[in-house]
């Protein structure tokens, strides 16, 4: 397994994902253009193509930023901690497990992924091997990991 995504692999998915998310918006779009007949209650169905297309505009904008974000030349080494693309291998106590920290469009390849804007991915960034970090749920507990590699 390579440890660390590269970013022409990252890009690739991205561009991917971001094509198959600009074809199902077409298509919802298509589905939410009201036609000449029916009455209020036939158009009320639009409400949930509506709401489809809002979700999808959303998504179309957060891939095409992380798109836009692969681009960018990366300073990042291993010795500055964890970050976007790299493989975390963190232990939450009953042995270590391996994550990619990135996109959820990432996905694959049996690794799973840890979102940079989750909790536990804010506490990951910038964590370097051997690191304790705690970060809380949503239900209000605070939990702990130990970092045990970042490739």
């Amino acid at each position: 397994m390579t440890a660390t995504i590269d970013a022409a692999s990252r890009q690739d998915v991205l561009s991917a994902r971001l094509a198959v998310l600009r074809a199902e918006r077409e298509q919802a779009l298509a589905e939410t253009i009201p036609s000449g007949a029916g009455d209020v209650a036939d158009r009320a169905t639009n409400v949930d193509g509506h709401v489809r297309l809002a979700m999808l505009e959303q998504r179309i904008t957060t891939v095409e930023e992380e798109l836009a974000a692969s681009h960018q030349p990366s300073t990042h080494s291993a010795h500055d901690g964890a970050a976007v693309g790299d493989v975390v291998t963190v232990d939450f106590g009953d042995g270590p497990e391996s994550f990619l920290l990135g996109s959820v469009d990432e996905a694959g390849d049996g690794l799973d992924v840890i979102t940079p804007s989750s909790p536990l991915g804010r506490a990951l960034q910038g964590a370097r091997a051997g690191a304790r970090i705690s970060y809380a749920t949503r239900t209000n507990r605070t939990l702990q990991a130990t970092v045990i590699a970042v490739d």
